[in-house]
């Protein structure tokens, strides 16, 4: 059960460090997404794993043993890039053959293996298609059957679907996670799309600066960010300059714009989180609940949930209503709002 082990991986390029200690494990069976911004080093640490770049120091174990000195095509890994990189002149059953029969296999068992993974991938009867004939959705398949085909025992997928519109992204992501956990595979997703990563992964591993800033579940990660790097990059915004003063029953959390008591023990200088989805406009819906009072500056509209700008004492704030049918007063108008302390705040300590 030890799978893949990253250790202290560092890279840089010139005077340009890219990783500075990367280090997470993945076991066989899971889909670990690494997700970060552009620019973070995700690609480089998946072309560090599979073995195109070398990391100028750390390790990277497969069952305990090293793959340092193990050369690309031994490490029985499959690689997915945002670019297909399909064969044009090779049909759908050429193109996801090519692996196996560089390999050697029989003919015989090439043609069962085609078979079985057209079908996993939902594809049946495409075996004699060609490439151009098919819609990028489609490609895509082709290219994850390519890549699942030699049944390696880690599969990387580069941003998968980000050639692909928004529509046939959200709808493939949901079927891919289901496709890879029917094969059994092992796997690790990169990219830059946090509901992507939320969709498919097991598990998540958020790169900043070019360590490891969080690694855990989607709900762990999302409802427990450990610093404020996370909860920027998951689009929790509303961080303000706090001082935390212990109390016997937890502590009270003072701001510019009030202060506030939590039942967990924090003491001195730091940031803290105001959640966005965790205020309400009816005070009914809260529980030992406070209140802030601003200038409502803005509004959108997202079906399911509807995001508010509020000016509350010269600061932009932004929120999140769980219920978009919830009466809101024309902009510029004041807007009161309600939430717990212990349910929307997260305090960080100043290092």
């Amino acid at each position: 059960m030890e799978g893949l082990a990253i250790r202290e991986i560092r890279k840089s390029y010139g005077e340009t460090p890219i990783l500075e200690g990367i280090s997470f494990t993945l076991v066989p069976g899971e889909i670990l997404a690494v997700l970060g911004p552009s620019g973070s080093g995700k690609t480089t640490l998946l072309e560090i794993i599979a073995g195109l770049e070398k990391p100028d120091s750390g390790d990277i174990l497969w069952d305990g043993r090293s793959l340092l000195e193990i050369p690309t095509h031994l490490r029985n890994f499959g690689l997915m890039f945002q670019e297909y990189v399909l064969f044009p002149h090779k049909n759908v059953g050429e193109n996801v053959a090519f692996g196996l029969r560089m390999a050697g296999l029989d003919q015989q068992i090439i043609k069962l293996r085609v078979n079985q993974v057209l079908d996993l991938v939902g594809l049946p009867g495409y075996l004699n298609r060609d490439i151009s004939t098919l819609s990028g959705g489609e490609q895509q398949r082709v290219a994850l059957a390519r890549s699942l085909a030699p049944e390696p025992r880690l599969v990387m997928l580069d941003e998968p679907l980000g050639a692909l519109d928004r529509a046939i992204r959200e709808r493939l992501v949901g079927e891919l996670r289901e496709i890879l956990k029917k094969a059994c595979q092992t796997a690790l997703y990169v990219t830059h799309d946090q509901e992507e990563a939320f969709s498919i992964a097991d598990r998540i591993v958020i790169i900043g600066n070019g360590k490891t800033a969080q690694m855990g579940t989607a709900r762990e990660i999302y409802y427990q960010p450990n610093s404020p790097y996370v909860a920027r990059f998951l689009g929790m915004t509303n961080l303000l300059e706090a001082v935390a003063h212990p109390e016997q029953s937890g502590a009270v959390i003072e701001t510019v714009l009030g202060s506030w008591p939590v039942s967990v023990k924090h003491e001195g200088k730091g940031l803290v989180l105001l959640r966005p989805d965790r205020i309400y406009l009816n005070p009914e819906k809260v529980q030992n609940g406070f209140s802030l009072k601003g200038k409502l500056t803005g509004s959108t509209f997202s079906g399911s949930t509807r995001q508010i700008q509020l000016k509350i004492n010269g600061l932009e704030l932004k929120f999140n209503l769980t219920n978009p049918g919830d009466e809101l007063p024309e902009v510029d108008h004041p807007l009161q709002i309600w939430f717990s302390p212990d349910q929307a705040l997260h305090f960080y300590q100043q290092a």
